[in-house]
């Protein structure tokens, strides 16, 4: 055999070991993907695979009428009249911008619109079609354009009980063209097809495949197997095809809620495809620099926040420690407080300085002190007759010690308030 010949045949062998190596290697690799599924889970989810949360009440009739109740669950829904916070009547339904336009909330046979003005003659016209926001401390709108989602120019500012800019809108231009992207979409609901492709300029969206709010399949996964199982074998108490955070690790409970509250994320793969117990690193581009509190903004990286704190990182506590998503707890202060009392009472290593000071009345607000309302940077509004923003206040997950609030706390205490 020549040595021209026999080297071909040795090239040959090597070029088929690499490919098998190669091949092998990538069999590995996906096998450990298909491993770390859950399951019942798909590599995508599609509308089908979603009961609805109404599904849910047959067997969970208490956690469903309460969680429908919470801002998660009214984070969007259709917006009908009764939807909507802001009113249609007439004195109460117009947004000034100039001395030459203005825009008016009308409710016609067809719908409810914001309609624009120049010189009190009709220009342009959206129609109120989807909710976004419960309407405590504000509630914006979206339109449909074919396919496409718009924000409208107008938004409810409940604080101010009046209409006002959209967040981000210029205070002296009608603008109604701003997109509205599936990622927007992917933290105001649970579920949204999208029929664009993934380099597409707009994200497009298929009207009937939406499923509104951050209901139950947000947290639990999508529950249309779970619900044909449990009806089929009412006798099987253990929930098959369905995700119960609680015997999630703390990074992948962290994760699930880090998805909406946890910044900017970079999305490596279609918006939608993360589920509860996936790495948010498998889906998003994260920042591995350290964080700094100081320039986050109080609304949309909450997770952000509280990781800097020592409450955070001194313990193993999640979002779940001081929250009860099945209900709605805002603005009861009491209840946070006694939450916070968990780790930081009589027979634990950390209380509250001023514990004998003010006595019993500590426990019913540690919130004021150590989670204060700021003003946020992103969400701000133009008001009519204000010649600045007027910013959306809520409070700081930067849980620390803030001098001038708990002088105030002290002061509101020592009154009796």
């Amino acid at each position: 055999m020549s040595y021209r010949l026999t080297s071909r045949i040795r090239i040959r062998r090597s070029a088929k070991v690499i490919v098998i190596l190669l091949a092998s290697i990538f069999l590995l690799i996906k096998c450990g993907e298909i491993s770390n599924k859950k399951e019942g889970e798909k590599e995508s989810v599609e509308f089908a695979d979603f009961a609805g949360s109404q599904k849910c009440a047959a067997c969970h009739k208490d956690i469903y009428a309460t969680h429908i109740q919470t801002e998660h669950f009214l984070s969007t829904a259709p917006a009908t009249e009764e939807n909507i916070a802001g009113s249609f009547e007439e004195g109460k339904n117009k947004l000034v911008y100039d001395d030459m336009a203005y825009v008016k909330m009308e409710k016609t046979d067809t719908g409810l619109f914001q309609v624009e003005y120049i010189y009190d003659n009709r220009e342009r016209k959206g129609k109120f079609d989807i909710t976004v926001g419960s309407g405590r401390k504000g509630q914006s709108y979206m339109s449909w354009a074919g396919n496409r989602l718009v924000q409208l120019p107008v938004t409810f500012f409940t604080p101010a009980g009046q209409w006002s800019t959209s967040p981000g809108y210029p205070g002296n231009k009608v603008v109604y063209n701003r997109p509205i992207t599936s990622r927007c979409l992917e933290c105001h609901s649970t579920y949204f097809h999208t029929t664009s492709l993934p380099n597409a300029k707009t994200d497009e969206f298929d009207h009937k495949q939406i499923i509104y709010g951050i209901d139950c399949e947000k947290c639990h996964g999508p529950a249309a197997k779970h619900v044909e199982f449990q009806t089929q074998h009412p006798e099987e108490k253990k929930g098959r095809y369905i995700v119960n955070p609680s015997s999630l690790s703390r990074q992948q409970n962290l994760d699930l809620c880090g998805l909406c509250h946890g910044g900017r994320l970079s999305k490596t793969k279609p918006s939608f495809s993360f589920q509860a117990g996936d790495s948010l690193a498998n889906y998003f581009k994260l920042n591995d620099n350290p964080l700094d509190a100081i320039s986050i903004d109080v609304h949309g990286n909450q997770l952000g926040l509280l990781s800097v704190s020592k409450c955070f990182t001194m313990s193993q506590m999640t979002c779940n420690s001081c929250h009860n998503t099945h209900k709605k707890e805002k603005d009861q202060l009491a209840v946070f407080s006694q939450r916070c009392m968990n780790c930081h009472s009589e027979g634990h290593e950390k209380i509250c300085k001023l514990t004998a000071g003010i006595g019993p009345a500590i426990q019913k607000n540690c919130i004021d002190c150590h989670m204060p309302k700021q003003a946020s940077q992103s969400i701000a509004v133009n008001l009519k007759g204000a010649d600045t923003l007027t910013p959306v206040m809520m409070r700081t997950h930067w849980v620390k010690v803030y001098e001038g609030e708990t002088d105030k706390v002290r002061k509101m205490l020592k009154e009796g308030k």
